[in-house]
């Protein structure tokens, strides 16, 4: 996206204009702002991790609280969810999504206070949140999703797994379950590996005081980039939104970022 990465390009803004919810045309009131430059100004806090209030008025993308204000609006109608399917989607059509295989993962990064936190595992005085990822076997965000930094990541393996969205792009049915999943032994559990195996998943995860599965750790190394990519996004690196909607309307938007630029270098 150039050296101003919060400049939302024609091809990018032809996938998310339609999706975004209509304003009335006879609205009381001044006009609103246009979409564009309130989507522009959302993606500028989301790269440099300012403060709402801060966002620079001479860039013309309105003030921090209109883009704040937008940025709910849009999460209330599900618009990130819908361009991450739909993007997902495009990849699935050009045959980029690894679905033989997913990764799941969950570091804890240092993040504020807010719906969905809890102590920290680390700091008991603390309270943060982290986030749980599962991506395919290429690195793409497939769900991710935000707890308390005290939940256990073998608590998230099904609700990550039941949160990747039906994926469209092919002939047949939606795409939604990887054949195999790869974990660590924080994801060791007899019961979920019982539930994967329901599901048509093979589970490959480490068990807790045995020597880890081998080659397990290249195949995983993929959800690690993954997360380096999402926590790039220097407002997802740091947790400052105590709404947990709107920390989630960002994730989401991270993760559509992420997939339009691999669709990009897969149809130049």
């Amino acid at each position: 996206m150039g050296d101003k990465p919060w400049i939302v390009s024609d091809e990018l803004w032809a996938r998310i204009e339609p999706l975004l919810p209509r304003w009335p045309e006879r609205s009381p009131g001044p006009r609103p702002l246009d979409d564009r430059l309130c989507l522009q100004g959302i993606l500028f806090v989301l790269y440099n991790d300012i403060r709402w209030h801060h966002l620079p008025p001479e860039l013309g993308f309105g003030s921090g609280q209109t883009c704040w204000r937008r940025l709910g609006r849009w999460q209330e109608a599900g618009v990130f969810d819908q361009l991450h399917r739909l993007l997902l989607a495009e990849l699935h059509a050009a045959g980029e999504l690894e679905w033989s295989r997913a990764c799941v993962d969950a570091p804890h990064p240092g993040e504020k206070g807010g719906a969905g936190t809890g102590p920290s595992p680390v700091d008991r005085g603390k309270r943060g949140s982290k986030h749980h990822l599962i991506c395919d076997g290429n690195g793409t965000p497939l769900k991710v999703i935000t707890t308390g930094g005290n939940v256990n990541d073998v608590t998230q393996t099904l609700a990550l797994v039941d949160g990747i969205p039906p994926v469209a792009g092919r002939p047949g049915r939606p795409r939604k379950r990887p054949d195999t999943l790869l974990g660590d032994k924080g994801y060791d559990s007899n019961p979920n590996r019982r539930e994967l195996r329901k599901r048509r998943i093979l589970p490959v995860i480490s068990r807790k005081g045995q020597a880890d599965i081998h080659g397990l750790g290249k195949l995983r190394y993929v959800v690690e980039q993954t997360f380096a990519l999402l926590h790039h996004f220097k407002r997802l690196a740091t947790r400052w939104e105590r709404r947990l909607d709107l920390h989630d309307a960002l994730v989401s938007l991270a993760c559509s970022l992420i997939c339009f630029r691999r669709l990009k270098k897969a149809t130049p």
